[in-house]
């Protein structure tokens, strides 16, 4: 990512990925990367390629991270399904024989796109249907639609999310960013998780969550998160809100991790960062940043395949197969913000985010 040498970014003259990696002059782009005060989390060069412990590394794409494996008979759900690299990720689920339930805002896009993967991979299993991660009554509906349907779960891939939108309520007055990319996919794992515990039981093959998290869950506010002031204006900023949105999709994996170990049932559930992708979650940003974005973009960011390699990676790779837990960059294990192994702020947000979801399953609260 962005981040400077220990120098303030008005001195500095490199970009780092991880302070160590990849140097070069920052000239006119410094003017843009200055107006961002968040570390600064955008951009990632994927020039740094070197393969890890899995074989694979920034440049591997999903199918490489695929090669080989078998899903027929699972069944997954991936949120966010209609654009992006959901798109991706459900095309290279279906391409290893996993029937996929594309979860989607909009289903008129969600039915072009599932047209769109069954012209590449013919007999491919895709279902369309309705889910808007902002709203706790539509993901209520989803579930009880799922449920109906008597829908095995092998795989829920929690991938849809919002970056950096202006200040914004979402139906359930909370603010927008923490209501569709934490609140949404928490409640939406609940109401899944004795779905896929049968699942899991009945066909005695491991189950897998995935949280799409970001490394921008390092930038979220000074304190982490925010619980008295989630819904604050006056101090709301779009990108530490993102952050901390991402900081509490690790948060829920881990914390999910730990008691589904508890429990002694055969789920996972990881988290993970796909890299910096040039895809429509860029939309709040101005034009002139989307201009100098472009001019580097060849260099910094990756392909929407590469983008959706480390999603597939931790959703079917063997070499994952009890792992749990674990954060993952590249198609590799990697370290997080020390914050995330915090256990107590695991079940803090777990807590917070059950009280939240609770209160809202009859009417919405301010």
């Amino acid at each position: 990512m962005i981040t400077g040498c220990g120098d303030p970014l008005e001195q500095g003259h490199c970009f780092c990925q991880t302070c160590s990696t990849f140097h070069m002059k920052r000239s006119k782009f410094d003017k843009v990367v200055r107006r961002f005060d968040f570390g600064d989390a955008i951009f990632e060069s994927n020039l740094h390629h070197v393969r890890g412990a899995s074989g694979f590394s920034s440049r591997s794409t999903a199918e490489e991270v695929t090669h080989g494996v078998d899903g027929t008979g699972l069944t997954a759900i991936v949120t966010g399904a209609s654009s992006g690299i959901g798109v991706e990720t459900a095309r290279v689920l279906a391409l290893c024989g996993v029937h996929v339930v594309m979860a989607v805002r909009n289903t008129s896009s969600g039915a072009k796109v599932k047209e769109d993967i069954v012209k590449q991979v013919p007999g491919a299993k895709l279902d369309v249907m309705e889910l808007d991660l902002s709203s706790m009554e539509s993901v209520r509906k989803f579930v009880s639609e799922y449920k109906s349907a008597g829908l095995p779960l092998n795989l829920l891939i929690n991938n849809a999310g919002i970056m950096a939108c202006p200040f914004m309520l979402s139906k359930d007055n909370i603010e927008l960013q923490f209501a569709t990319n934490h609140v949404g996919h928490f409640l939406l794992t609940k109401l899944l998780l004795d779905t896929m515990k049968n699942t899991s039981r009945e066909s005695k093959r491991e189950g897998r969550i995935v949280n799409v998290s970001s490394e921008a869950h390092r930038y979220s506010y000074p304190e982490g998160v925010r619980f008295d002031k989630i819904n604050d204006k006056s101090s709301y900023s779009s990108i530490r809100a993102y952050g901390q949105s991402k900081l509490c999709n690790v948060l829920h994996a881990n914390e999910l991790a730990k008691q589904l170990k508890e429990d002694g049932v055969n789920i996972t559930a990881n988290s993970l960062h796909p890299g910096a992708i040039m895809t429509n979650l860029w939309g709040y940003f101005n034009s002139y940043l989307a201009g100098a974005v472009g001019a580097v973009a060849k260099y910094m960011v990756k392909s929407v395949p590469q983008g959706a390699a480390t999603t597939c990676y931790v959703a079917l790779n063997p070499q994952v197969a009890g792992v749990t837990g674990e954060y993952f960059t590249d198609s590799n294990i990697a370290k997080p913000l020390p914050l995330v192994k915090d256990s107590e702020l695991a079940k803090k947000v777990w807590d917070f985010s059950t009280k939240l979801t609770d209160s809202q399953s009859g009417e919405s609260s301010s």
